[in-house]
């Protein structure tokens, strides 16, 4: 297995409260995740944790075979290789062209390349030529979709979706069911959370549960 994550004695803590306890669990490379469990089972804790976003309370967690260390000058480089998508991300006011292309522009990415990875983006969720539309005049699906698009423009590595096909219409989540098992071949690792019990064996890959935190 080629190991892309490391997870050992790793336990998060709010308080005296211990919400996530794992005490060995590894991620392979270019593979596709479904994260399951009830509200409140870690699932949302443990993507923050693999989006570096914030440290363990102990253990240890290491990323392509090297220990993480929680500071800020090593994170930046890890976090530029993840992207978390959240079940109901913020769009902001603007065209679904600036929308997207706030990460490239945020990178130093401009002129050609950044409108040629826009474009790309919007035909792989079925957005082709919306690049002029309004944000905020979206409907739900279309806005789903557009976040997925402003995930993906920043080819990361590892993409991490928190329930993101939780609110939308079927056409949208069948076609964001599709692009999301195609990552995988192109080296994308993706982990996902869903409450949709038939989810994880439309999308395949390898399911993960999590119960009051621990691995079942």
């Amino acid at each position: 297995m080629n190991e892309l994550y490391h997870l050992e004695s790793i336990r998060k803590c709010y308080g005296e409260r211990t919400v996530l306890a794992i005490d060995d669990l590894a991620l392979a490379a270019g593979k596709l995740y479904t994260l399951t469990g009830a509200n409140g089972s870690g699932k949302t804790t443990l993507l923050t944790l693999l989006a570096f976003l914030a440290p363990p309370s102990s253990g240890e967690l290491r990323y392509g075979g090297k220990p993480v260390r929680w500071t800020n000058a090593a994170l930046l480089s890890l976090r530029r290789q993840v992207t978390l998508l959240h079940q109901s991300p913020y769009l902001f006011n603007g065209s679904v062209f600036a929308n997207i292309a706030f990460g490239l522009k945020m990178r130093g990415i401009r002129g050609e390349e950044r409108r040629r990875r826009v474009e790309r983006s919007l035909e792989q969720v079925g957005l082709p030529g919306f690049g002029h539309r309004r944000a905020r005049e979206l409907s739900g699906g279309e806005s789903q979709r557009v976040a997925m698009a402003r995930a993906l423009v920043l080819e990361p590595k590892v993409l991490l979706l928190d329930e993101p096909l939780a609110n939308v219409d079927r056409a949208t989540c069948e076609h964001l069911e599709q692009v999301i098992v195609s990552l995988p071949g192109n080296g994308t690792t993706v982990i996902m959370t869903t409450h949709d019990p038939e989810q994880p064996h439309r999308l395949g890959g390898k399911q993960i549960r999590l119960v009051t935190g621990k691995l079942a």
